[in-house]
Formats: structure tokens, sequence, C-alpha cells
């Protein structure tokens, strides 16, 4: 099989890739990630995939599992993950719009992931259209929650994950083209400082404020960074009335780690910052949602070896790493099944208004995922 002859037709790609990027779905609208993954899983259907309709967890949008028709049924196959939650809130497209020029094609999220996802759809559209069959069934599961870290759908990826033999997700590629075989662990934490209430003129010296509580842990948090364990403070919201000292002040932290244990530790330092006074006031921490790490078995490198002599017959070079930041292949990956991330389009600055793919990584990608489909067995 010559991958190289596969038409992948980057101009009808990005057309048909346009309506995913411009449906905006960020993870805190149910319903219009639903909207999302309604338009995708219609266009997986049209390719002749079986959809089942996955209602959303709690507060969160729906999810969708699609089946390819396989000689084999529902015998273990190939899983390809895809989250349709961004993290551009509704509105983006009017300082982000979906628009090109040269090499670049600019969108919420483009790059992290539609693009990828689309790509992978494309690579099992364009085996077909070839005459060429799978060796094994192909299924792809479309969630909702990645950007908050999977908390609603954890569950719902391990019990598909472990039905499989392969788990392929295709999540930005990096900038060099490489793709990702181990992932940090990372964990979540729940901030709250405690005050004590007090009119902000008249009797300001009996308050305590709970923002200034907030701002005086933050740097002490963010200090805790080390080369093993990194800490960050992402979200903050703090009082309701100006004229007031502020009662609470709530926010979010992030740690990550390459190793388990260097999480574990830091995880037990962070937690030691909790501290309520007689007078109530005070700070507390909660852990909240994590991800394992995922650190690559015999079996993971052997589906990059995998990989990389197909990327080399189509003629780049696939280098591959354990990355910072997580992904649903944290699960897979930590649960052994062979697992090989960031196999979507490369671009730069997902998360941010100036989010894009490189337009010519498209096709590679496609015949990427491509040859991984029709090798694997």
């Amino acid at each position: 099989m010559d991958l190289k002859a596969l038409p992948f037709d980057t101009a009808s790609m990005l057309a048909r890739l346009r309506p995913w990027v411009e449906c905006e779905s960020p993870t805190y609208s149910p319903a219009a990630v639903s909207a999302a993954v309604a338009l995708a899983s219609r266009d997986a259907a049209a390719a002749g995939g079986s959809v089942e309709h996955i209602p959303g967890p709690a507060g969160l949008g729906d999810c969708a599992r699609v089946r390819f028709p396989h000689p084999k049924g529902e015998a273990p196959g190939i899983l390809v993950m895809g989250h349709f939650d961004t993290v551009h809130p509704i509105g983006t497209l009017e300082k982000l719009p979906f628009h090109q020029e040269g090499n670049r094609c600019w969108g919420p999220g483009i790059m992290d992931m539609k693009g990828g996802t689309f790509t992978a759809l494309e690579a099992l559209i364009q085996l077909a259209k070839a005459g060429i069959a799978t060796p094994l069934p192909v299924t792809f599961l479309f969630t909702s929650d990645e950007e908050i870290g999977s908390p609603g759908t954890r569950t719902l990826i391990e019990e598909e994950a472990r039905k499989h033999k392969y788990i392929l997700v295709p999540e930005p590629g990096h900038a060099d083209k490489g793709v990702t075989t181990g992932r940090y662990a990372i964990a979540r934490y729940k901030l709250t400082a405690y005050g004590r209430p007090s009119h902000a003129g008249a009797t300001l010296k009996e308050g305590r404020s709970a923002i200034r509580e907030m701002a005086r842990r933050i740097p002490q948090i963010e200090d805790m960074t080390t080369e093993d364990c990194t800490f960050s403070v992402g979200v903050v919201h703090g009082g309701q009335w100006v004229n007031c000292v502020s009662t609470t002040c709530s926010g979010e932290a992030l740690s990550m780690s390459k190793r388990q244990a260097d999480l574990d530790a830091g995880t037990a330092r962070i937690l030691a910052l909790n501290e309520r006074r007689e007078d109530g006031t005070g700070f507390e921490v909660e852990k909240s949602v994590v991800r394992p790490v995922w650190e690559p078995d015999g079996a993971a490198l052997a589906l990059y070896e995998q990989a990389r002599t197909i990327a080399a017959e189509i003629g780049f070079d696939l280098p591959h790493r354990s990355s910072p930041g997580g992904s649903d292949g944290n699960f897979t990956g930590a649960l052994g099944i062979p697992t090989l991330d960031s196999l979507g389009p490369s671009g730069r600055d997902y998360h941010t208004l100036n989010e894009h793919i490189l337009v010519d990584t498209l096709a590679e990608r496609g015949r990427l995922m491509a040859g991984l489909m029709a090798r694997l067995a």
C-alpha cells in the first residue's frame, strides 16, 4: 500500500473541518459541546459509522461512540479518542475567526483537538474509498470534558479502552512533528480562603479579607515549584460587593510531575497549607481531579516503532517523548494499553487567540493515521 497515493485533499479537508471549528464548544457550555459532538457524529455516520449517543455527565456535554462495520464485529480493535470541548468561550470566533493564510489555518479548537479528530476520521474515509480494509475494527469515542481533566468521562474512557488492543489519540502534534509516548502525572486542587466580613468603610479594621488571604497564598503555592513538580494557580474568584470585606475567595491550582512519586510528594506539601483559625478565617486545599502518570512499556514503544516506520515511508521523521500537559491518553497508558498520543496536526499557540494548525500537516497526519489503521493487527 502506497500511503502517499491516498488522495488527501487539503482544501476539501479544511472546508469540511470548518463547521466543526465554527461550532464553538467550551466545556462549561454543555449544549454547545453536545452540538459539536452531534455534528461530528453526523459526519461519522455519513462515513458509514454506527453512532451510539451517550448522555453527558451531570453539568457537561454529551458523548458518542462510533463503531465502523468490520467482519470481526466488536472484537478488540483500535480506539480513537477525541474530545470536543475547548477552552474558548462562546464568542471567540469574533476574535479568532476560521481563516487561512498560506500554510496556517486559525480557529478556536482547530488544534486542540478538532483538527486531529477530523483528520483521524478522514483517514478511515480515505482507506474505505481506496478499498483498503483495516485488520482490526475501528471505534471512535467523542468526549466532552477533557479540558477540565475528564472528571465525568474517565470511567467511560477506561471501560471503553479495556475493550481494545490499541489507543490512538490525535491531540496536537509537536512542533517537530513528534508524538507522545508518555505523559506527566497531574493533579488539580480546589483552594478556598476564608475571611471575616465587615463594612469596607465604616468598620474596615474589624474584617479579615479572604481575597488578601488568597493573594498571600498564591506565591506561597507557586514558589513550591521544583524541577520535579510544578505548581501554578490559574483561577481565582473572590468578593461580591466592593464595599464589603470579602468572606470567601476560591481558586484552582495545578501541579505536574514526570514521576508519580514526585506528584504525590507535591500533593502532600500543598495539602499541608490547610489552616483554620479560631475566628473561622484561614485557608483550605482540597485535592480534585487527577491524571495518573503514563510511562510507556514495551508494547507502547512497539506501537510507536510501527508509527515511526510508517512516517518514514511517508517522508518525515517521527520523534517521541514524554510530555507535560495531560490528555485522556494518561488514563489508557496508565492501564497498560498500548497508546500513541499527539497524532494530530502540528501548529502553535493552542489555548490562545492565535491557535492555528500548519495546513500541510493535515495530509501528513492523515496518512500516518491511515497507515496505523491499515497495519495494526
